[in-house]
């Protein structure tokens, strides 16, 4: 699909995406949706899962696993 400045699409029934400006190679899009949409970047997405999957707590395997590399890891620079 190709949209100019000041053309617009829809997705479903209510949420509308118009484009406003083209400028080289970035665009400014104004996004109309419903509040209970989340309208976030894909970026801050992935860094947000990111940052979840990081907070969560190592399960026994995990924490084995990375001992055996410090302990290897340790001998080696000894």
């Amino acid at each position: 699909m190709k949209r100019r400045a000041g053309e617009s699409f829809a997705i479903g029934d209510d949420i509308e995406i118009e484009v406003l400006e083209v400028a080289g190679s970035r665009v400014k899009l104004g996004i109309v949706a419903p509040d209970s949409v989340a309208i976030v970047r894909k970026e801050a997405r992935v860094t947000r899962e990111e940052n979840i999957t990081a907070s969560q707590p190592l399960g026994p395997d995990a924490l084995a696993a990375l001992a055996q590399r410090l302990w290897r890891q340790t001998k080696t620079t000894l």
